[in-house]
């Protein structure tokens, strides 16, 4: 009866490829401050330096990743072997994120607590310094990636990277004026704590968004139920089956569905006014739709799955 793969017109990649420049910029920002955190850190012996330079190593990581999964899905197109490209890269990317964020932030509290047992004694001037660059390096990579993070899952694992380290500065900040002005020496292993606390519900809520785009789920944002009620009210349509709704990669949903169509239905009328209710209602650009009569309709029934 009728097959048909709606597009429209075609967005220039996935939602990450546009802030490409923008994230190679935070990159090279995150590697010069990582070499200078990561030498002053071991030169003071400052567990929130150490805390901080494990947080910006795992932008940098996380950062080249992303960078690496943009690159390679804009270069690997579908073939007939991978028919949607690599695209799911940049998903495995942000879930790599979140992995090396749970690690690195485990480590800083168990280092934490075994501290605070024995503190020893950080000098305060080196701490406050790095931690004054290290806040201004993290508030420019902060304003690079803001926008991009709204759109793309795997942006919005290199923003909350950045993030973490935004405030892991202020806490090392913090941790800098005490102990300079005080002389405590439990400052800088508490706030070590504090920033691998406040890292690791974010975490966990970028690793189940990644998670939810490798098993498929529908996306949080479109209701399945409403788009197969309303593809069913069309004028022609007497029923909707198999229908398929989920995210390649952050910015690109792809839906499938059968329509089953009454006997005098045109069906390329049919194809025309379910694609533009899909792209106009839920911005979905790539579906593929089967429009059958009922006769062929009895077969989806057999299926098990």
């Amino acid at each position: 009866m009728g097959h048909g793969h709606g597009h429209g017109h075609q967005p220039p990649g996935s939602a990450s490829a546009r802030y490409l420049p923008r994230l190679a910029a935070a990159l090279g920002i995150g590697v010069a401050f990582l070499l200078l955190e990561v030498l002053v850190g071991v030169v003071t012996g400052s567990l929130a330096l150490i805390s901080d330079a494990g947080h910006m190593l795992t932008d940098v990581l996380g950062l080249a990743m992303a960078l690496t999964a943009i690159v390679l899905a804009r270069r690997s197109g579908p073939s007939y072997r991978r028919t949607f490209g690599l695209y799911r890269a940049e998903v495995l990317a942000a879930l790599a994120n979140a992995v090396l964020l749970f690690g690195v932030a485990g480590y800083v509290i168990f280092e934490a607590v075994e501290r605070l047992a024995n503190p020893p004694a950080v000098p305060g001037l080196p701490v406050l310094l790095v931690a004054v660059a290290g806040l201004a390096a993290n508030v420019v990579a902060f304003a690079l990636l803001r926008d991009g993070s709204k759109e793309s899952l795997n942006l919005r694992g290199a923003y909350l990277e950045v993030l973490a380290d935004l405030i892991g500065s202020v806490g090392v900040l913090v941790s800098g004026v005490i102990t300079l002005t005080t002389g405590w020496r439990y400052a800088d292993a508490l706030i070590g704590v504090a920033i691998g606390l406040f890292v690791l519900p974010r975490t966990f809520t970028l690793a189940r968004r990644a998670l939810r785009i490798l098993f498929q789920h529908a996306p949080a944002e479109v209701d399945v139920e409403r788009i197969s009620a309303e593809l069913a009210e069309l004028a022609g349509v007497c029923d909707v089956h198999d229908l398929h709704v989920w995210t390649l990669t952050s910015g690109m949903e792809v839906a499938s569905a059968h329509l089953t169509l009454e006997r005098t239905a045109q069906p390329a009328e049919v194809l025309a006014a379910a694609q533009t209710l899909l792209k106009d209602q839920y911005s979905i650009e790539h579906a593929t739709l089967q429009c059958e009569p009922r006769e062929s309709a009895a077969r989806c029934q057999e299926l098990s799955w």
